[in-house]
């Protein structure tokens, strides 16, 4: 399927398909369910998503590998070279990295900013020295550039039928409520990390301290508390999905298909931490393997028919997912879109 994708994407340089080659390897071992989602994409639109993968999991890497001895002045280090990789990459200097060649050529061919990038890194720079955040405007402000550029990076590849910066902030909102799941899930491996993503007036509101959380991880302990704080996350989280629910319709609708499955699994999370009983910091809850097929054979159907549908050069209806957990609406940092 990779030389078939290749073609379609009119990727015909040896250097670069292996490149691109080497995204779709990392995207399909370290990104489950993403890679699943992609798969429902039009074959063209395949490597550039993978290529946006591999250039956010390198950094994520350098940052959050519990497994190397690597210290934060050297992973510091490491995301500093990356960087000049991709400013080299993005100028046609050359980059020598594979990644960064594919990531390059993506910008190019789709129009991406650098600014995306950019901000993306910054964030990933913060995690080496901020381990937690008072509120959630704080924390919006951090997944703007972890998160929500995500959305943005990604736009330009799915399209959209409406104006861009009309479906931008709901393709923002999506990467953010992604990242919430993400942190609510891993929550236990965040703190050996030592880092806490839920806001500390979150805590505080509860009547617990990120030392309570710490308590119950070392020692396996429950507190009703924790819970509670736990379960009220999960609802600020639907809420950032309701708000990302009406960009599906705004895409073009071959893309549909993908981010639709990817949001129906990604939130599916929350559904599956609620039935463990938001044992979070216990364990890693996940969608079950029968509603993981059930879910890609929906999108599979849907996308055979968007694509159908597209050769007749007509409209594809859309049917979206719908939300659960009515929630206050969330307080996230505003989203820049410059070079939409």
């Amino acid at each position: 399927m990779t030389v078939r994708e290749l073609d379609a994407a009119g990727i015909h340089d040896p250097a670069l398909r292996a490149a691109y080659t080497h995204c779709r390897g990392l995207n399909a071992r370290h990104g489950k369910t993403y890679f699943l989602a992609t798969r429902l994409l039009p074959v063209d639109r395949r490597p550039a998503v993978h290529a946006l993968y591999g250039f956010a999991r390198w950094a994520d890497d350098i940052v959050d590998d519990l497994d190397s001895a690597a210290t934060p002045g050297e992973r510091g280090r490491a995301l500093l070279a990356l960087e000049a990789q991709l400013e080299a990459g993005l100028r046609r200097e050359g980059a020598t990295e594979p990644v960064i060649r594919a990531l390059a050529d993506t910008a190019r061919r789709y129009g991406i900013g650098r600014v995306h990038f950019t901000d993306f890194l910054a964030s990933m720079r913060s995690d080496l020295t901020v381990g937690g955040y008072a509120s959630y405007e704080e924390l919006g402000r951090y997944m703007h550039g972890s998160a929500a550029v995500i959305g943005l990076q990604m736009l330009p590849v799915l399209g959209t039928v409406t104006p861009r910066e009309e479906a931008a902030p709901h393709a923002a909102a999506l990467g953010v409520a992604f990242q919430l799941t993400n942190f609510l899930r891993d929550v236990g491996e965040d703190l050996d990390r030592g880092r806490l993503y839920l806001p500390a007036e979150l805590l505080a509101a509860h009547g617990v301290d990120r030392e309570r959380f710490e308590w119950s991880r070392r020692t396996g302990a429950r507190d009703a508390r924790i819970t509670d704080v736990l379960r009220a996350a999960a609802a600020h989280n639907r809420a950032v999905y309701r708000d990302a629910l009406p960009g599906i319709a705004m895409l073009a609708p071959v893309s549909r298909p993908c981010i639709r499955t990817a949001f129906v699994l990604y939130s599916g999370i929350l559904d599956a931490i609620a039935a463990d009983g938001y044992a979070v910091l216990h364990r890693r809850s996940v969608v079950p393997r029968r509603r993981r097929a059930v879910v890609a054979l929906d999108g599979l159907v849907r996308a055979v028919a968007a694509r159908a549908v597209s050769r007749r050069g007509e409209e594809a209806p859309v049917a979206e997912p719908s939300c659960a957990s009515p929630s206050s609406r969330p307080r996230v940092a505003p989203v820049r879109e410059e070079a939409l």
